[in-house]
């Protein structure tokens, strides 16, 4: 028996992450309650600073892998340490809107309007364990999209779910609500793991191997049309399409979205989707590329029928953090046009990949600032959550309602933000390759990019209602106070709109950072 070689230094970001998760656990049990958050913010910001530093390191200094590490289990290539790096600066934002007060619930444990709640309240209780909860949840939404091996890719959904599924039902304010979401998250978020562990299981009693590669290898000699293939294949789709929110497997986003604390939501909405795109992607592309002609029409189908989902249904929404919900979904549509796009891995394809590095980019910054606002729009009872109660916003607080307004005019694609770029980028990657194909694939993704481009156009609707009502709207007697922004919030913000402006006006730079990253893929 040979003992395991690990590269360490080679995942030494990801193991950063993990060791302090696993520290923080451990202030949990041994420190005493008052020095809890004291240690555990600056653990738990200090190793996501670390770990993106160490992103950095390996990529000036060696570059990505050229081979697979920990026996061939994870792929630490362009991609991953690309995803890996946004990953991290998302997550370090989310937490300085974690560290804000107000958030979560002193005591789980305790009824929704008890005694034991109120107090809880009334004593300063506070879950500090969300720290390290955030650093495994974090860890996990690592290894997803770097898994080189589909067992591997499981524990990683798993480790990133798990914690999420926790702090969804930790919200201070509305906790039947919060409970909820927590508890169907669970539940469906079980049965999508359930199908993607069959899917696993079929694949590997087709090709006799869980690995990537070795999936693709086996399809490139062996019948493209067998059971154990098809059906693997279409459970192990369900499973990786919940996780991105594509319809028809959306119906717990919008739950989940409302009823989380809004930094947990942010964090869903932003690195969740970036990691599980990550691992669509490392799945289509690297294993089941050999097997493109019986998913591509499927592919096709659910891209259109997610963007038509998102874009029409978020605008029946009246709640603020539903309709950026179906926003999501919306534009996992338009990512999934992208992934349509990279059939047949070739290096002129690798166009695509970079198109989606780049948006799933600019798309995660500008939500989470978008979510940091709704976090600053306060009612009595929590956050102002319905749409009526921002009409006249634009005239109570104009600096928050024009910034809200600029990460909307984003999300629907206006020159000169960073969602205008992003968007071109996915579509003109998308029709280059149906050119290229030579096939009647080209058809098929004019057809898709141009429902895209209908989709945008809807979608546009309900972001520029939103502007109409904040600043075309008198705003009532009552209406909702602006809460006194933290320094953390201030700098989440802050961030957003940078990176929406800068890459909206200047995106030549972070277009080719996402295209060497594209180009070095490993796919053995």
């Amino acid at each position: 028996m040979q003992a395991p070689t690990i590269e360490y230094g080679t995942l030494a970001p990801m193991l950063l992450v993990f060791g302090a998760a696993v520290l923080g656990v451990l202030v949990e049990a041994f420190a005493p309650r008052y020095l809890r958050k004291v240690m555990q913010v600056p653990l738990t910001l200090v190793s996501l600073g670390g770990a993106f530093a160490l992103v950095l390191v390996q990529v000036i200094m060696r570059g990505a892998p050229t081979e697979a590490v920990a026996m061939g289990a994870v792929a630490v290539d362009g991609p991953s340490l690309f995803i890996w790096g946004v990953i991290l600066v998302l997550s370090f934002v989310c937490v300085l809107l974690v560290n804000d007060e107000g958030h979560f619930v002193a005591s789980a444990a305790a009824v929704p309007g008890s005694a034991d709640e109120e107090e809880a309240e009334a004593a300063g209780g506070a879950h500090t364990e969300i720290y390290p909860l955030l650093l495994f949840a974090v860890g996990g939404m690592m290894l997803f999209p770097a898994a080189h091996d589909l067992l591997t890719m499981f524990v990683g959904l798993e480790v990133m779910s798990l914690p999420l599924y926790l702090m969804c039902g930790l919200a201070r304010r509305r906790r039947l609500l919060s409970q909820e979401s927590s508890m169907k998250y669970f539940l469906l978020g079980a049965f999508s793991s359930a199908f993607f562990l069959y899917g696993t299981a079929m694949l590997y009693g087709y090709a006799g191997t869980v690995s990537l590669p070795g999936i693709n290898k086996a399809l490139a000699g062996g019948a493209l049309l067998d059971p154990l293939l098809l059906i693997g294949f279409a459970m192990l789709g369900v499973g990786l399409l919940f996780k991105i929110g594509a319809a028809p497997f959306q119906a717990w986003k919008p739950d989940v979205y409302q009823g989380a604390p809004t930094p947990i939501t942010a964090l869903m909405a932003s690195g969740t989707l970036v990691a599980a795109m990550g691992a669509v992607l490392r799945v289509f592309w690297v294993g089941l590329g050999n097997l493109d002609w019986n998913w591509r029409p499927v592919m096709w189908a659910v891209a259109a029928l997610t963007m038509i989902v998102g874009a029409v249904l978020a605008i029946t929404q009246t709640d603020i953090k539903r309709m950026l919900a179906y926003s999501s979904i919306a534009h996992a549509g338009f990512l999934l046009i992208g992934v349509m796009a990279t059939f047949d891995k070739s290096q002129q394809n690798a166009g695509s990949l970079s198109a989606i590095l780049f948006y799933l980019l600019v798309y995660s910054f500008t939500t989470v600032g978008a979510f940091a606002i709704v976090t600053m729009v306060r009612d009595p009872g929590g956050e102002a959550g319905h749409l009526s109660r921002w009409a006249g916003l634009g005239k109570r607080s104009p600096l928050l309602a024009g910034v809200f307004a600029f990460f909307l005019l984003a999300f629907a694609g206006i020159p000169l933000t960073s969602g205008f770029f992003g968007k071109y980028a996915v579509f003109a990657a998308a029709l280059a390759s149906g050119s290229e194909s030579g096939d009647s694939l080209g058809g098929w993704m004019t057809g898709l990019v141009v429902l895209g481009v209908v989709a945008s156009a809807v979608a546009a609707f309900f972001y520029v209602r939103v502007i109409v009502l904040m600043f075309f709207s008198e705003p009532a007697a009552d209406g909702p106070s602006i809460a006194e922004p933290s320094m953390g919030t201030v700098a989440v913000i802050a961030v957003a709109a940078l990176v929406t402006v800068g890459v909206g006006i200047f995106p030549q730079p972070m277009l080719d950072v996402a295209h060497q990253a594209a180009a070095n893929l490993f796919i053995r």
